[in-house]
């Protein structure tokens, strides 16, 4: 399952992410990564929470990321939630151009039983028709 956290820049959306990603430590089975560029929020997650910054890992572009992301998860046999936060600045790209990201992540998170959560920073009139069906 897919959840998508949208809105313009500076409404919240990191706060939001860690927020849900701390909920969901005392019912979560098993791991827990959130994923972002930059170092902004490692010490309001709970240390249950992987945290990685893919700025250490030179991610350039949408395959780069899907592959980063498809690397992490198979690291692991019990993950459970993911959580990436700021997609765009990541992948370096508008959202209306990410449709195979989101094909990707849509069919890695139904083969692992994964919950992923992603926010971009978007309006709800910006959104693409392939990321409205993850609101």
């Amino acid at each position: 399952m897919i959840k998508v956290i949208y809105g313009a820049k500076g409404t919240g959306k990191t706060k939001m992410m860690i927020d849900a990603a701390n909920a969901t430590v005392p019912q979560a089975k098993g791991h827990m990564i959130f994923i972002t560029d930059s170092k902004r929020g490692m010490y309001d997650l709970e240390r249950e929470v992987r945290f990685i910054d893919v700025s250490e890992y030179d991610i350039a572009g949408e395959a780069a990321l899907c592959g980063f992301i498809k690397g992490v998860i198979a690291g692991n046999h019990d993950n459970e939630y993911v959580y990436i936060d700021g997609v765009v600045r990541i992948a370096g790209k508008p959202v209306s151009e990410l449709a195979s990201f989101f094909y990707m992540l849509d069919k890695v998170a139904a083969q692992g039983g994964l919950t992923v959560t992603v926010s971009v920073s978007a309006t709800k009139e910006e959104l693409p028709d392939f990321v409205e069906k993850y609101i």
